[in-house]
């Protein structure tokens, strides 16, 4: 039985929001003297200007992992590179490819993390199942492409996951444009978004009356990060907008504090457990929000004092904007979401199992099992009679550290006011500005241990780094190549 034809009106709607001008080719001997017609570039041979958005239902644990489509939408124009089409940055615990079905040619790919990916690592990942939401994006394909995911192995190697067929024509696409919501301003612009970094800053539990609030904490903190290299020396390279959206009242929800709340984004605290883990589980609403403006990475501003925030790598970077080390969260959790930058801290209590003890060579551009020092993937950075690995004060630093974590431990039982906890967070960063001072390889690249959440077997690449503790040091010299790896694959 012949499949019906799908509707002209949705194929017109289509040409008139999506295509471009046709592409011919033709095997005809050129005329004689004739200049030479220009080759059509790779870019508007295989893609229109505009962003497909696959929403995923990510379901899994005891052992099983399933992806499967929601539905797949139009997301607004493509903000991305017209040129590095495929990712040679080896990021992400996923990858997403796009290939021409007929040669398998690899079209578009590009490395992300997901809220899956990082539940699985957790003990409930172990008896329960669950599913979440996730999605992928890449710009619109002229004709039916193969999407493939595909995720790491326990080695750190990608394994096919997921494919499917696309058919951008078929009935189930929604070709509908994203609906309106809230109002974008710009708070800076350098230029074209296919040639630019686009940063989108969105707020969540800012109600009406909190909108000039929200305002000035996006100038704030975005004026922050820029004040960090290599976002510093690289800002003519970035446009960053923002988006109001109002919620219906003050704040977030935090469930370990009682505080119950719906806000448009749904971000919340207590993610998998961790009281300061702030991220929303509703990918779906980030979305749709989010298409009101071109992006390439999104931050969430969270209306709360509450110290708090997250990252993950191409989904989202979190920040409670009225804590008092809100500068800091919000440029370390872009570094996670950013540049795919690993977490270098490992006393601090988290919600993932740790303890592995036999480490595959992380992904993580700043993380490294050291498995063979003159194969370090940083060891160009490292000058010469610096050992590997690094010595430095690691007990005392710990037996520090630690003792911190359980003062912080008691206010929280105590239901301390955020500024206490503030405090003692002051207290602790000019503790370890004093202990750091005294570090022989302070401000050298090398191999110090403990790095990821784990105090032995992963090294990180200073002793001291934003990725690390509060200091505000910035990121260390791997850290920073990281990122300007990043932004130029974006820019060019």
């Amino acid at each position: 039985m012949k499949a019906p034809t799908r509707p002209v009106r949705a194929r017109a709607a289509l040409a008139g929001a999506l295509l471009l001008p046709a592409l011919s080719f033709s095997t005809a001997a050129p005329v004689a003297g004739a200049p030479a017609a220009p080759a059509p570039d790779a870019f508007s041979r295989d893609f229109l200007p505009r962003t497909m958005r696959i929403n995923l239902f990510h379901t899994g644990g005891k052992g099983v992992e399933i992806l499967a489509v929601e539905g797949i939408r139009d997301d607004g124009p493509w903000a991305g590179s017209r040129t590095q089409l495929v990712d040679e940055l080896g990021l992400g615990a996923y990858l997403v490819e796009v290939l021409d079905p007929p040669t398998q040619r690899l079209l578009y790919s590009r490395g992300y993390s997901s809220l899956f990916g990082e539940w699985e690592t957790t003990a409930e990942a172990k008896s329960v199942h669950r599913t979440l939401r996730e999605s992928v994006r890449f710009p619109w394909p002229r004709r039916p492409v193969q999407v493939v995911v595909k995720r790491r192995d326990k080695q750190n190697l990608f394994h096919e996951l997921f494919t499917q067929l696309v058919d951008p024509s078929a009935r189930e696409v929604n070709l509908a444009s994203p609906p309106q919501q809230g109002s974008v301003w710009t708070v800076f612009e350098n230029g074209p978004t296919e040639t630019k970094v686009d940063l989108l800053v969105l707020g969540d539990g800012y109600s009406s009356k909190d909108l000039p609030k929200f305002h000035d904490d996006v100038k704030r903190l975005v004026g922050v990060l820029f004040t960090y290299e290599p976002f510093k020396s690289r800002q003519a390279d970035f446009n960053v907008r923002a988006l109001d959206v109002p919620s219906p009242q003050s704040g977030v929800l935090r469930p370990q504090s009682g505080v119950y709340l719906r806000t448009p984004l749904s971000v919340q605290y207590d993610v998998f457990g961790s009281e300061r883990y702030v991220l929303t589980y509703d990918d779906q609403a980030l979305r749709e929000a989010a298409a009101q403006a071109p992006y390439d990475a999104i931050a969430i501003l969270v209306n709360d004092s509450v110290y708090g925030g997250g990252g993950i790598y191409n989904d989202q970077a979190t920040c409670a904007a009225g804590t008092g080390f809100a500068d800091y969260v919000f440029v370390h959790e872009f570094g996670h979401a950013f540049a795919g930058l690993g977490d270098e801290y490992y006393t601090s209590d988290v919600a993932y199992e740790t303890g592995r003890g036999d480490f595959p060579e992380p992904w993580e551009p700043n993380v490294t099992a050291l498995k063979d020092p003159d194969a370090l993937k940083w060891r160009d950075l490292v000058a010469a009679g610096t050992p590997l690995p690094t010595p430095w004060s690691k007990e005392a630093f710990e037996k520090q550290s630690l003792a911190y974590q359980a003062r912080r431990k008691k206010l929280l039982a105590g239901g301390a006011a955020p500024s206490e906890v503030d405090a003692l967070f002051r207290e602790q960063r000019e503790a370890e500005k004093r202990f750091f001072s005294a570090e022989k390889y302070l401000g050298k690249v090398g191999a110090f241990e403990g790095a990821s959440y784990e105090a032995h077997g992963l090294y990180r690449p200073s002793v001291d780094c934003i990725m690390f503790t509060r200091t505000t040091g910035g990121f260390c010299p791997v850290c920073r190549r990281a990122i300007e790896r990043v932004i130029d694959t974006q820019t060019r």
